[in-house]
């Protein structure tokens, strides 16, 4: 009997035993458990935000809506203040995430070079690796914000954290795990820094690159409470902020967006109902995006764990 065969029986022996299938069952029941937890909130928002007001305020509502209606969704389509702050935030995506990409790569290529490409990589290393565990603290920050007149400007959002240098560290270890030989083919064909850096180094990093991006996405989209401190008008508020004011105030905020005729429209729903809607919306985007960067998240995660 060929090795290969004996490899196939002995796969199958495994797979087709009672304690095999015992583990997968138990695997398969603990997984479900933990996805449904991991995905039961929200769940729950949307359940919430489609039930009608008796029974949302009365909290009767878990996972499935009680007395369908899409009175909060329909609500929502009339205000103009969440999607000013929705068209704040996606400007805070687009322009954040495309400075950090682009200043975390400047950043990883040099310092991923040897001593004897670039001579000062060392003392560079060691003055970002310094900002990774010391910071200036809130107060000199905001100082520093309103010198510059950044406040009430979308740029107080995304310059102070241009670069990631956690980010910049984990592009640098795939840099480095790139094959030398690739690099020195590209130098010898009279090919430059800058052109290795983006027909060979950028291309083969792409898990890493996309895990980076996936990072910075959500970080920019989840941020709250810059938009809070460099924001004086809840008309430069970006999405997050604007939630979040709603959920810390309740009804007094609400309202406060609101005009006489949104008022009236309440009466079909509730605050409750509308802030939900509003919250899982502000979630969607990025539950929409993920699917398609998964596959190259799980290859960059691991990035710099396999040798060889």
């Amino acid at each position: 009997m060929s090795s290969n065969v004996k490899t196939q029986y002995a796969s199958s022996k495994i797979e087709s035993s009672f304690s095999r299938k015992v583990f997968t069952v138990i695997n398969t029941l603990i997984l479900a458990s933990v996805t449904f937890i991991c995905i039961s909130p929200l769940l729950h928002l949307l359940a919430v935000s489609l039930s009608t007001n008796h029974y949302a305020m009365a909290g009767a509502v878990s996972f499935w809506p009680r007395g369908f209606t899409t009175a909060a969704y329909e609500f929502m389509s009339t205000q103009s203040a969440f999607y000013d702050a929705l068209f704040i935030s996606l400007r805070r995506v687009a322009l954040g995430t495309s400075i950090n990409m682009i200043l975390v790569i400047l950043v990883a290529y040099p310092l991923s070079k040897e001593k004897e490409v670039f001579r000062a990589r060392t003392a560079y290393a060691w003055i970002f690796a310094f900002t990774m565990f010391f910071g200036g603290g809130l107060i000199p920050t905001f100082f520093v914000i309103a010198r510059a007149g950044l406040i009430n400007s979308i740029w107080a959002l995304i310059l102070p954290g241009a670069v990631n240098v956690w980010h910049a560290v984990m592009l640098l270890n795939f840099f480095r795990g790139v094959p030398k030989e690739l690099d020195e083919a590209a130098r010898i064909d009279g090919a430059g820094q800058i052109l290795v850096m983006l027909r060979i180094y950028l291309p083969l990093s792409l898990p890493a690159l996309a895990t980076i991006f996936l990072f910075t996405v959500v970080s920019h989209w989840n941020a709250w409470f810059d938009g809070m401190i460099y924001m004086t008008t809840p008309a430069n508020y970006p999405l997050q902020t604007y939630l979040a004011m709603l959920v810390m105030e309740a009804d007094t905020s609400q309202r406060n967006l609101m005009t006489a005729a949104d008022i009236a429209r309440l009466a079909d729903v509730s605050d409750l109902t509308v802030r939900i809607a509003q919250i899982f919306l502000g979630a969607l985007p990025i539950m929409l995006v993920y699917p398609f960067l998964q596959r190259f998240f799980i290859k960059g995660i691991v990035v710099g764990s396999v040798k060889g």
